[in-house]
């Protein structure tokens, strides 16, 4: 088995696998995302762009159906150990091993439909990210409050506010009307944005008494 390894014709079947190993290590000291964090491919293509992924050719081979990273793994194993047992059998047969271009080809050739028909069965059953990524935008109409400083017109405060997915983003503001002041923990009401800066009107009910 070493032999076959460590032979030339099989040097691209016995490469894939080591890049398995070194990818699974990388996984477990947890510095995968480094290298597959922004390697996925959004295959949820436009209806009326290319084609919808579903009848498209990467939906055949896997592509979007599960991570980047375990996809590629998949697709690297299945390459090196059909690679090696093509090499093996091929061998016995004529008593030589045979080119590792032409096998490669024929590896590559079962590798990737076979990906693709673990991948996508695979993909159904793990747990799907949701992103939670909003355009800042979206912020406006919804409640803040002040943590550091005192807002008036031109003189932003830093604020607090949460997005529909329960995410807190920390934003500048100040006063949408002159005149007005926010200080610190009192929650406001952001009504417009301007560049990086957002405007609110007060609530109204920041120095009302507090009723126990």
């Amino acid at each position: 088995m070493i032999e076959l390894l460590t032979q030339p014709e099989s040097l691209p079947f016995s490469v894939a696998l080591g890049v398995v190993l070194l990818l699974a290590v990388l996984q477990l000291v947890g510095l995968g995302d480094l290298i597959g964090g922004d390697a996925g491919v959004d295959a949820d293509l436009d209806v009326d762009g290319d084609m919808a992924v579903d009848a498209g050719l990467l939906s055949l081979i896997g592509i979007g159906r599960v991570p980047f990273m375990m996809w590629l793994m998949i697709l690297l194993s299945i390459f090196g150990v059909t690679g090696l047992a093509g090499q093996h059998f091929l061998e016995a047969l004529t008593g030589a091993p045979w080119s590792a271009w032409l096998v490669s080809a024929g590896a590559a050739f079962v590798a990737l439909p076979a990906t693709g028909a673990i991948s996508r069965p695979l993909g159904r059953v793990l747990p799907k990210d949701e992103t939670t990524a909003i355009n800042v935008a979206a912020l406006v109409g919804r409640e803040a409050e002040v943590v550091i400083g005192t807002a008036t017109p031109g003189n932003p405060a830093r604020a607090k506010v949460t997005d529909h997915f329960g995410q807190t983003h920390y934003v500048m503001l100040e006063p949408d009307n002159a005149g007005q002041r926010f200080v610190q923990s009192e929650k406001v009401l952001l009504v417009r944005r301007e560049g990086e800066l957002f405007k609110a009107i007060a609530r109204g009910d920041h120095y009302l008494p507090k009723l126990d």
